[in-house]
């Protein structure tokens, strides 16, 4: 018979070594994860023309500043697949709207709506993706703009 005394189990068959390993392992596996996520996916909040996109929100302020001077107001429905938009205080020949993600830059959706009525704007509604989208109605001269959050 084997004495245990004279011949001990190997070190592999002890469970302490496992349990002490495996919080390391586990750090290491969740840090090859957090690497492989870093660089699979792209950074879309990070603009490369920060700069000169801070000089464009200034503009952007300015043509928010423009439509509420000359009372530009707008309702917004979306039924059907249509985007409809009552617009009061002004009255231009077609009305840009732009659909624009909270996160993602690529996902957001121009369209030029038509006027169907005196005040009244209708275009085709593009596909979304669930969530909420910010919409952004303007002239196409660039000379107001309003902000319109759409659930």
């Amino acid at each position: 018979m084997w004495n245990t005394a004279e011949y001990p189990r190997p070190w592999y068959r002890e469970p302490w070594p496992w349990i002490l390993m495996a919080g390391p392992a586990a750090a290491i596996a969740a840090g090859a994860v957090t690497v492989w996520l870093a660089v699979a996916s792209a950074d879309g909040l990070v603009a490369d023309d920060y700069y000169r996109r801070g000089l464009a929100i200034n503009q952007d302020v300015e043509r928010y500043r423009a439509a509420v001077e000359r009372g530009i107001e707008a309702d917004v429905v979306t039924a059907g697949g249509i985007l409809r938009v009552r617009l009061k205080g002004a009255a231009p020949d077609a009305l840009d709207a732009c659909f624009v993600h909270p996160t993602r830059v690529g996902q957001d959706r121009r369209l030029r709506l038509a006027r169907v009525a005196p005040g009244i704007y209708e275009g085709a509604l593009p596909k979304l993706a669930t969530g909420r989208w910010r919409l952004i109605l303007e002239d196409p001269r660039g000379v107001w703009r309003i902000e319109k959050e759409q659930p």
